[in-house]
């Protein structure tokens, strides 16, 4: 690794996901202005929408989003037109 090329500034900061409130620490460099207080201790807070335990491919909780092919979806909402149009 080159030298003197990584900051020096590495601090604990408290990462929340905002989704289930699963709040988890770790070391960086990112900078904020709100904080939290997690096990009597105030860390500097970063929010995200979405991490490892909220994430459906990590908790197994896949959503269908859709039922219905998209040919199908198609053909049922412009039937009405495509029967017009045979006659």
């Amino acid at each position: 690794m080159k030298k003197e090329i990584h900051p020096d500034s590495y601090r604990m900061v408290a990462f929340k996901d905002m989704s289930d409130g699963t709040v988890f620490l770790t070391k960086s460099t990112i900078q904020t202005k709100e904080t939290e207080v997690v096990d009597g201790v105030e860390y500097p807070v970063v929010k995200l929408e979405i991490s490892s335990s909220s994430h459906p491919f990590y908790t197994g909780k896949m959503k269908l989003v859709d039922t219905a092919g998209r040919v199908d979806k198609f053909m049922s909402r412009y039937q009405k037109h495509m029967d017009a149009r045979k006659k």
